[in-house]
């Protein structure tokens, strides 16, 4: 049975919501955007879609409190619930929930080269399945009235062709599926670790591009070694949107230039300081919680990244935000630490090194 909405689920109910716009987004991290993560992207970017962690129909389907995987702050939309799992009936009904969870979108998974998800058949190991994730799609999409996405790589092992990736995307598209996330590099199922996948399989942006410009009709977004907003630009002269990852991780003040790059208006925040101060009342509410001081902070390490007193920034919180009854004073000791003319919003943040 599908779980209902009840008055302690959050509920879509907000109409001042920001509209779903994939134009730019944040890719699904594993360990990294979770909703601490989410929170502070919010306070530098309004309007790019953030995903969740992916999240296995296993854990929503059997796991308890359900609120330690679905759970999410209101001011985190337009927020997207990516999903790993294979079984059509199981990903129909956590998509049910996702939509009653109030979630905008619900993206299936299918780039994770991981071999601990391949045994379940998980991630990017699906491409070879083609009519699994046809079916899983549409499973879904007769569930709920949100989107239901894919992100996919453009292709595995030796799919080396252009026509490879056509098919599998013919395939789920006949399903029902119009928007695809492809991330520009294939999948290595054996001899490369996930880390590995992400580096050593090379960019291949013109077959995502040839892909675009074979079926207009679908939504395709690209992901893959994108660093500046410049580069994102680049690449919406070929595709509908573009997605970041690690970059916006590790150098988050990149976002802070999503708002005015792409959606018509300034960010949230005007100044680095600006943005983690933002934070505040929120850090205060999870400690009371129970959560610890570093489990939230560890996401903000890079927000002064190549700034005066950013090194001093990340240190202190590093030796002190793990401690015992560490609080807000270890935070605002922190921030002390950095001018407080450090990072207004101005130009396109430079790429990690």
């Amino acid at each position: 049975m599908t779980e209902k909405a009840t008055a302690t689920i959050p509920m879509n109910t907000d109409t001042a919501r920001p509209a779903l716009d994939r134009t730019f987004s944040v890719a699904p991290m594993m360990d990294w955007t979770t909703r601490d993560f989410r929170v502070f992207a919010r306070a530098l970017t309004r309007h790019a879609l953030l995903y969740t962690e992916m999240v296995t129909t296993g854990a929503i389907l059997h796991g308890s409190p359900r609120e330690r995987f679905l759970g999410y702050d209101e001011v985190e939309h337009p927020i997207a619930l990516q999903l790993g799992g294979s079984d059509a009936g199981e990903l129909a009904e956590c998509a049910a929930i996702a939509e009653a969870w109030g979630y905008d979108e619900v993206n299936l998974n299918v780039g994770c080269p991981s071999d601990r998800v391949q045994n379940n058949l998980i991630g990017a190991c699906l491409m070879g399945y083609p009519e699994k994730v046809a079916a899983a799609v549409q499973a879904m999409r007769d569930a709920v009235s949100i989107p239901v996405t894919v992100k996919c790589r453009i292709g595995i092992d030796d799919q080396d062709e252009d026509a490879d990736l056509e098919r599998f995307i013919a395939r789920v598209a006949d399903a029902g599926c119009d928007t695809f996330i492809v991330h520009a590099r294939k999948a290595w199922l054996q001899g490369l670790s996930p880390k590995e996948n992400r580096d050593i399989p090379p960019l291949n942006y013109p077959r995502v591009h040839r892909l675009k410009a074979g079926r207009p009709e679908l939504h395709i977004g690209i992901n893959g070694g994108i660093t500046t907003l410049e580069a994102c630009r680049e690449q919406l002269r070929h595709v509908d949107s573009v997605m970041i990852g690690r970059e916006a991780y590790h150098n988050p003040w990149l976002l802070a230039s999503v708002d005015a790059a792409f959606y018509g208006g300034a960010g949230p925040a005007q100044s680095r300081h600006a943005a983690a101060r933002s934070l505040r009342p929120y850090i205060a509410q999870r400690l009371a919680e129970g959560a610890r001081l570093n489990h939230i902070t560890r996401h903000l390490l890079g927000l002064f990244q190549g700034q005066p007193g950013g090194r001093r920034f990340r240190r202190h919180l590093s030796e002190h935000a793990h401690r015992d009854g560490a609080g807000l004073a270890v935070f605002d000791d922190a921030l002390g630490l950095v001018p407080e003319s450090s990072g207004l919003v101005c130009g396109n943040p430079a790429p990690v090194q």
